[in-house]
């Protein structure tokens, strides 16, 4: 894949809230039957980050497209489109985006969240990626969020320990398939026949929001080993595609992010595909799941570190919920990498009806 238009990463940003919480202090606050040593070594998540309860989907999104805006710096295309990948949307309606936008001075640019659970970022990317060769737009800014500590029970032992807050943007150009940071091949899926196996039941038109209902609905529920077997084949499958589509042996691979979701199942997907051990980048321990935003995050962490020379065979790849899957190869990103502290917006309040002073 040589001397074709595509999409560049130009800028790479990120945003996490400063609140660390250990596992002890999780098990303390959902009094949850388990230990650090339990919660380490089945999912390899030491800590997390825990927005602030002023602090929304929206406030981590505006500071994330912040920060990729300035890695990419003033020499960048400026952004012509925003997509937002997030399970917690800041309202059911209408969407988180556009307000990010206006946060952020970009003008009346078409903007909108784009619902994938954790396979949102790369859902995002692919769609971006695809408006940019059509040349539909220039430079799409892709953006992760979520605030997951908003629809998680702190008494489920199945969920509590898992997630986290935050949110990672990248600036998106034109350019060349043989450039660091550019979008090579792509695969996703979807399988509604297991769409219950990640869900939070209340809030739609099905179940809408009224009195009664119990934890069950209201909060984000999982079906641990079933999403298991599904997640790691699944990835390794839609990985595999990639690979295949771009002419790589998995060898070759020199960076694997996975989702951010298990340390096992990162292994498992890993050793499926024969990606060597040494290439194989995630930030997991430090901040847990944050479902969309956990692909960016990790890769973000990656590039800030300069794990990966810029240019070499790197390999994305995300499960969620829906149940839906992606993966993208690309070049390892050139682009800087730039950090931001979300900022708490005043609450809009209520509307009020129609006709009222």
């Amino acid at each position: 894949m040589t001397g074709h238009r595509t999409a560049v990463i130009a800028g790479i940003g990120t945003a996490l809230p400063p609140q660390v919480v250990t596992n002890a202090q999780v098990i303390a606050r959902g009094g949850l039957e388990t230990t650090d040593e339990w919660i380490t070594t089945r999912t390899g998540i030491h800590r997390r980050r825990l927005a602030a309860p002023d602090v929304s989907t929206g406030d981590l999104a505006t500071a994330g497209a912040r920060a990729a805006l300035a890695a990419a710096g003033p020499a960048a295309p400026r952004p012509d489109l925003l997509l937002l990948a997030t399970t917690t949307p800041d309202r059911p309606c209408p969407a988180t985006a556009p307000e990010v936008v206006h946060r952020l001075g970009l003008g009346p640019l078409p903007a909108f969240d784009l619902a994938a659970v954790c396979s949102g970022f790369l859902y995002a990317l692919i769609t971006a990626t695809a408006l940019v060769r059509a040349g539909s737009c220039r430079a799409p800014l892709v953006v992760a969020a979520e605030k997951y500590s908003a629809i998680i029970d702190p008494a489920d032992r199945d969920t509590a320990p898992l997630f986290g807050d935050g949110a990672a943007a990248v600036l998106l150009r034109p350019g060349e398939t043989t450039e660091p940071g550019a979008v090579l091949a792509t695969d996703w899926g979807s399988d509604g026949g297991g769409s219950d196996l990640i869900a939070v039941a209340a809030g739609g038109s099905r179940l809408p929001v009224t009195g009664g209902l119990g934890p069950e609905d209201r909060y984000f529920r999982m079906r641990g080993r079933q999403v298991y077997a599904h997640a790691v084949r699944r990835m390794a499958a839609s990985a595999g595609t990639a690979l295949a589509a771009t002419g790589w042996r998995p060898e070759e691979v020199r960076a694997f992010v996975g989702h951010q979701a298990n340390q096992r199942i990162l292994d498992a997907v890993a050793d499926r595909l024969g990606i060597p051990e040494p290439s194989r980048f995630g930030n997991i321990r430090e901040v847990g799941n944050t479902a969309a935003a956990s692909v960016p995050l990790a890769l973000a962490d990656a590039a800030a570190r300069g794990a990966c020379p810029p240019g070499s065979p790197a390999l994305l790849t995300a499960f969620g919920g829906g149940l839906t899957w992606a993966s993208a190869t690309l070049l390892w990103p050139q682009a800087p990498v730039c950090a931001a502290d979300p900022e708490p917006r005043p609450s809009l309040g209520r509307l009020q009806e129609v006709g009222t002073p």
